[in-house]
């Protein structure tokens, strides 16, 4: 049986999504709350409640699972101990293989992001389980507010310079976890997961501009006032803070990377950025 944490987000529900057409064996989505996923129970997909917090609950939740999918917890801060708890119980209940979500160029990332994926690496390094880690790029879904804002005040802030991006689509890393977790490599390894486009904040701003026949520059601002910005639209203080210092970071080239491996093990080209921008537009 393979198992999904997080099965209820959006990346969780893709990967559910996936694993329905790849493989015959059951799924269990593993949820906080049952009552609002019912729609992903079928015929081979069970849902069981799973929460990070609860851990004395999580062993048997895992009970009769060989392969599990630990999707990173949301609760920037607390995923440490959430993901500790998760290994734990994996290993109580006798789990073979775990397919853990990272972030790209971990160990090495130096993003206030990437702590936390550091540290899990760790622990399933110690759990002594078969393991393999995807450190996922940037999220094309991530620009979503970018492009938003740059229709509604013509211009794409940011604090990354020209430093490029490795972006995907969430269904990309959503296909690439689900078929490493039903595939049949079961050994210990780390995958970077960089998508085919590396862009820029000038290439976003000019494929708005592209697209809607407007001039969209892009401004460029020191990482404080770019976290300000986003505090101002509405963002929590920390986590503003984090997406600041990745878009700063991104001028070192910390969210850059050559890898092809993505597109190999999905078997088809990542999403574009074109594709996704002229998506939003056509939802504006």
């Amino acid at each position: 049986m393979i198992a999904v944490t997080g099965a209820n987000g959006q990346l969780g529900r893709s990967v559910i999504r996936f694993l329905t057409d790849l493989t015959d064996e059951p799924v269990r989505a593993l949820v906080r709350a049952p009552e609002k996923a019912q729609d992903l129970v079928s015929a081979r997909t069970s849902v069981v409640r799973f929460d990070y917090n609860d851990p004395a609950s999580l062993p048997r939740a895992l009970e009769g699972v060989d392969r599990l999918l630990l999707i990173s917890g949301s609760e920037v801060g607390q995923r440490v101990p959430q993901h500790a708890a998760v290994i734990d119980a994996a290993k109580s209940a006798g789990v073979k293989f775990i397919t853990y979500t990272s972030l790209l160029n971990v160990p090495n990332s130096r993003l206030i992001l990437g702590a936390e994926h550091i540290e899990t690496e760790k622990l399933l390094e110690e759990s002594g389980i078969a393991h393999a880690t995807l450190r996922n790029g940037w999220y094309l879904e991530n620009f979503a507010g970018a492009i938003a804002a740059a229709l509604e005040h013509g211009a794409v802030v940011g604090a990354a310079g020209n430093g490029k991006t490795s972006v995907a689509a969430r269904d990309d890393y959503a296909e690439a976890a689900a078929r490493t977790v039903a595939g049949g490599d079961v050994s210990t390894r780390a995958v970077e997961l960089a998508g085919d486009e590396a862009i820029t904040l000038t290439d976003l701003a000019d494929e708005i501009a592209r697209q809607t026949g407007r001039q969209i520059p892009f401004q460029n601002l020191l990482e404080d006032d770019y976290a300000g910005v986003l505090v101002g639209a509405g963002l929590p203080d920390g986590f503003a803070k984090a997406i600041a210092d990745a878009s700063a970071r991104t001028a070192d080239g910390e969210l850059y990377n050559s890898s092809t491996a993505l597109s190999r093990i999905i078997g088809r080209p990542t999403r574009p950025l074109s594709d996704y921008v002229a998506e939003v537009l056509s939802a504006s």
